[in-house]
């Protein structure tokens, strides 16, 4: 049995897997960096070590350095989480080696489905359709543009390698194709080591629509339905919710069995989401597998009442899926909202810096998987991303309502947020009515961006320093009273913070 597992990761991934491993009664060891010395996934751990210096490169990316704490502290499992070696087939293989469980998929599936051109020609064997493009490495700047005229424009560019957005172009006409290739080539190279580019077809004002799938080591394979991850802002999702307001119920059957064909194609373990993009017509198309838990797993849960991380746990130690596809059913709707330390006024640029007042957004149907608190200091070496916010409610039309009440409720000084943008996504027509594709970020950016500069989040900040020095000054009063039972008069209107009008 695993008693013990390592979290190869840091922030609010590596607190969410702890989490599941304290209720499993399993112990659980942190790695850190030396910028992550305070942070909650640190402190919340049984055990934690120090791995190396702030850069990933040095730390969370040290495959030998995470292997040798894990086998001086007789840990019987590693959970990679998401990002840094997640899809590190590598890293997987030496976890192997060193008779540690990786809790994941094998390493030759992750070879196999972590190259794109390799999955795209897997999915075609499988019975599972692809956009039409091209199986092979682009050679030169020549070829790439004679096979865009084949295929026809628009054509996405795309590193085989690639994810999160990195080492992708729309191409839109042959003007276009050499900047395109030498910049994606680049890119592709710094960011995975792996220059190999393809081309697909673009897909016109599609859904992204992806598919959870859960395996065993036994050959049982289901699907956990669909999340709609339309919202998107250059290639990288911002809100998703589960179910998808655009699909039916016939379409989710077709699509879920496609899925699954495509798991038990590479002998998938664990849990993994397959990735679609879905045009207006509802055509299908494989896009991608990434072979690792989602950052907007929870939105799943939350709909299924499952925890995947226990189930993945369940499924490295060997263990029968308890669940037939025949007990998948979704209950109500779920929507998550990630919340960047990012500055929107200036073109989304990370925000690092020590958070002076935090206030968390709680209730029914609240869930909030966060790494920061009180003092904490952002660092400037990671992912901006510092906490989701996830909702659920009976229906959509609640659950929208319920998530417009938990942004506004959040709060956090010192450093800037997308909060402010995501209430306005949130509020934006397309969105509340269901009607949007990948397109919905460009086809009201103005309007979403007009939003966030025109309602600063400073006059919000101001006012809760004004509270906070109004409960000073009563306190003050309230201990040089003789009478206990004295109140003082609130000074709310000498501050000028009176029917929402704040003058100072």
């Amino acid at each position: 049995m695993i008693r013990k597992i390592l979290i190869a990761n840091r922030g609010e991934i590596a607190v969410r897997v702890m989490r599941s491993c304290y209720e499993m009664g399993i112990k659980s060891v942190a790695v850190y960096s030396e910028a992550d010395r305070t942070a909650r996934h640190t402190l919340y751990a049984d055990e934690a070590y120090c791995i190396g210096l702030a850069a990933s490169k040095d730390s969370y990316l040290n495959i030998e350095k995470i292997i040798q704490v894990a086998k001086e502290n007789q840990v019987d499992a590693i959970h990679p989480g998401y990002g840094f070696l997640s899809e590190n087939a590598d890293f997987a293989r030496r976890c192997k080696e060193e008779n540690i469980i990786f809790i994941g998929p094998q390493a030759e599936t992750m070879e196999a489905m972590g190259d794109k051109i390799s999955a795209r020609i897997k999915m075609i064997e499988a019975g599972v359709p692809v956009v039409p493009g091209t199986q092979k490495n682009l050679k030169s700047i020549e070829e790439a543009i004679s096979l865009c005229k084949e295929i026809g424009f628009p054509i996405m560019l795309k590193a085989s390698m690639g994810g999160g957005g990195k080492g992708m172009r729309l191409i839109q006409n042959e003007s276009e194709v050499e900047e395109a290739y030498t910049m994606a080539k680049s890119e592709a190279l710094s960011s995975f080591g792996d220059d190999t580019v393809y081309l697909e077809k673009f897909v016109e004002e599609p859904h992204h629509i992806e598919f959870q799938i859960l395996g065993d080591k036994h050959g049982n394979v289901i699907h956990l339905c669909e999340r709609e991850c339309s919202v998107q802002r250059r290639n990288q999702k911002i809100v998703e919710e589960s179910p998808s307001p655009f699909m039916n119920d016939t379409l989710r059957e077709e699509m879920g069995q496609k899925a699954v064909a495509a798991a038990k194609a590479v002998n998938y373990e664990g849990a993994g989401t397959i990735e679609f993009l879905v045009d207006k017509n509802h055509n299908y198309y494989f896009l991608e597998m990434n072979t690792r838990l989602q950052v907007e797993h929870p939105i799943t849960e939350e709909v299924l009442g499952i925890d995947l991380v226990k189930e993945q746990i369940k499924v490295a130690d060997g263990q029968k899926l308890h669940l037939a596809q025949s007990d998948i059913k979704q209950r109500g709707h779920a929507i998550e909202c990630r919340i960047c330390a990012e500055d929107t006024e200036l073109n989304f640029r990370p925000s690092p810096g020590i958070i002076r007042q935090l206030t968390e957004p709680n209730g029914i149907g609240v869930r909030v998987d966060s790494y920061v608190y009180e003092g904490y200091e952002i660092p400037i070496y990671y992912d901006p991303m510092i906490g989701k916010l996830i909702v659920w409610a009976t229906t959509r039309k609640y659950a929208i309502e319920r998530m417009r009440r938990v942004l506004n409720e959040y709060k956090i000084t010192g450093i800037k947020t997308n909060i402010n943008y995501l209430r306005y996504v949130i509020d934006t027509s397309d969105f509340t009515k269901g009607k949007y594709n990948t397109g919905f970020i460009p086809k009201n950016s103005k309007r979403l961006l007009k939003g966030v500069t025109s309602h600063s989040e400073e006059e919000e900040n101001i006012a809760m320093i004004a509270t906070y020095i109004d409960y000073l000054m009563n306190l003050e009063e309230n201990t040089s009273q003789l009478d206990a039972d004295a109140r003082p008069i609130s000074r709310w209107r000498e501050f000028g913070l009176h029917k929402g009008v704040l003058r100072i």
